[in-house]
């Protein structure tokens, strides 16, 4: 009986055991059903080859293009997006944060960029007062200095001979008819002889052949319009001479920077030729107009330059006044830069989720105005929130590392993004990026033996064509494309060099002209794309014949005004023309 007992007490003990087991279970499954059901409209999707991709919703990966899949919440109930360092590694690798509030002290001023112009008002047309032969030029080159009264050219003019004659008769008969006398005078002050000259003819009563022609100002000689020889008509330009006495500072302004500018603001520039003198003006004129290109407007201070040491053409920085960023209408919200990173058109930071734990989470952030070491925050961020401000980079590669979203994964989406937009956009709508001169010096080469390849189809020479387009291709591999600092700039490059490397091989391989000239259309499309972004430190004419490319039209690159059509050759050598002028 007692055996039986023992029996039935372990079956109830079983029985209790089960049902707690069970319960358990139900509940566990229970939880974890609406956990899931809450999170599932916030699920973000990765690549199972690239983790670092994440994307707020299912799609093909930027990099390989695999379907994207859900990404798991971390072990530590962290969101998908958050990371956690150790104490130990924050230390090690330095890393600091700081907490953001309005800041209105040591704000530096906004910087601007912009280059030294001639100002116009000081600049004058140096014109003939008469028609007639250039006989003499004292002016050789442009750059040469001149005074007012200076003596610029001798001119012989029929018409002004033809007067003179009229003068001595008239002198002869001045005691009986002044009014003739005094009307032939008037007639050659008009063609703005002096007195003295007047008075020289009649005294000697010799006719005068070649007239000189005296500087009306003083400046240098920015451009000649003649050469000995020439004929001339009457108030034709012969020279533009400018006083650079004085000169213009024309910096960039974008659209956002507006609303901390205005007339009377202070200035503060420095040029690259003399970078510890600081010169201090104000701005004086604001361009009413906005270029729709550049999205900029031009802001404009003139300069004091007696001594000569300001040239038309350097580029200067302007820094305006900290108080121009204090007083606007809104406090701005800053950061420090060493805070921001950049994937193409981007601007990232990492905040620090937790006052007490080191859990960061990357943040997509709106940049405004740049004041010195500091960047305006539009939109991402609000006062109070605690950023990474240094050891930036460091923190990204921790998140690399576990796989969360980072400045890779960022770059990965822009980076598809921005080839995708370079090989779409119309070479006129490409916009010139900042890049280094040795970059652009890199380019010129491959734009000279691009020319070399335009040169030989229009002289109708398929050979000669494949030599060149095969040296093109080797100064194409030459391009260091380290130079390109910038995402954007690196973005737009990458497409283009495949585009420019396949459509050269295709005519260096050609033997027909037809299909080298066919080849030469996609070359060219993305050559003016090249030279239109990045600049060649040259003066190009991009020029356009309706009739090529099956009266489809067809564009090509070249280093003078005058056409010479690559497309047709001999045949419509003249055929074109220019679309516009790149610089």
């Amino acid at each position: 009986m007692k055996k039986y007992i023992i029996y039935i007490g372990i079956l109830i003990a079983g029985l209790l055991i089960g049902r707690f087991a069970l319960g358990g279970n139900s509940t566990d499954s229970h939880a974890t059903h609406s956990e899931t059901g809450a999170t599932a409209a916030d699920t973000t999707w990765t690549c199972s080859m690239h983790p670092q991709i994440m994307a707020p919703e299912a799609g093909d990966c930027p990099i390989c293009g695999m379907d994207l899949i859900p990404a798991e919440v971390g072990a530590e109930g962290l969101d998908v997006n958050e990371f956690k360092l150790s104490k130990n590694a924050l230390a090690l690798a330095n890393i600091q944060t700081s907490i953001i509030g309005i800041q209105t002290e040591n704000v530096g001023g906004l910087t601007l960029s912009g280059k030294i112009v001639e100002n116009e008002k000081n600049n004058a047309l140096q014109t003939t007062h008469f028609g007639g032969r250039i006989e003499k030029l004292y002016i050789e080159t442009t750059g040469e200095k001149v005074r007012s009264g200076q003596k610029l050219a001798l001119i012989y003019s029929p018409e002004l001979v033809t007067t003179q004659k009229e003068f001595l008769t008239a002198i002869k008969s001045k005691d009986k008819d002044m009014t003739l006398y005094n009307a032939v005078k008037n007639k050659l002050k008009l063609w703005k002889l002096s007195e003295t000259q007047i008075n020289s003819i009649e005294s000697s009563n010799q006719i005068i052949t070649n007239f000189p022609v005296y500087a009306s100002v003083s400046g240098i000689v920015s451009k000649k319009m003649v050469d000995e020889g020439a004929y001339v008509k009457k108030g034709q330009g012969l020279f533009n001479i400018s006083n650079l006495s004085t000169v213009w500072a024309d910096f960039d302004a974008y659209e956002k920077q507006l609303s901390s500018i205005k007339v009377g603001d202070k200035i503060s520039i420095t040029t690259n030729a003399n970078p510890n003198k600081v010169l201090e003006a104000r701005i004086t004129f604001i361009d009413p107009i906005l270029n729709s290109k550049t999205r900029t407007v031009v802001v404009r201070t003139v300069l004091n330059n007696r001594k000569g040491a300001l040239k038309p053409g350097m580029f200067v920085a302007g820094t305006l006044s900290n108080n121009n960023a204090k007083n606007q209408k809104n406090t701005p919200l800053l950061v420090p830069k060493t805070a921001v990173m950049w994937t193409g058109k981007r601007s990232l930071v990492y905040i620090k989720k937790s006052a007490d734990e080191p859990i960061f989470e990357m943040r997509e952030v709106v940049l405004g105005n740049s004041f010195g070491d500091l960047y305006e925050i539009i939109e991402g961020l609000a006062i109070h929130d605690e950023i990474v401000t240094n050891g930036t980079f460091t923190v990204d590669a921790a998140a690399q590392l576990q796989s969360k979203r980072s400045m890779m994964s960022a770059a990965a989406i822009d980076a598809a993004k921005l080839k995708e937009a370079a090989l779409n956009k119309a070479p006129e709508d490409v916009e010139r990026l900042e890049v280094s001169e040795k970059f652009q010096g890199q380019l010129a080469i491959v734009y000279t033996n691009y020319i070399a390849i335009k040169d030989a189809l229009v002289s109708d020479d398929p050979t000669q064509a494949a030599v060149k387009a095969k040296t093109f291709t080797t100064s194409l591999n030459d391009v260091d494309m380290k130079l390109l600092s910038s995402n954007e700039s690196h973005m737009l490059w990458m497409p283009l060099l495949d585009k420019l490397k396949m459509a050269a091989t295709r005519i260096s391989n050609a033997s027909d002209i037809t299909e080298q000239r066919s080849q030469f259309i996609s070359l060219s499309n993305n050559m003016i794309r090249a030279v239109q972004g990045f600049g060649v430190q040259k003066t190009v004419y991009k020029q356009h014949c309706p009739m090529a490319n099956s009266d489809n039209g067809a564009f090509w690159l070249s280093n003078q005004e005058q056409v010479e059509n690559p497309y047709f050759g001999d045949m419509m050598l003249k055929c074109g023309s220019v679309e516009q002028t790149i610089n």
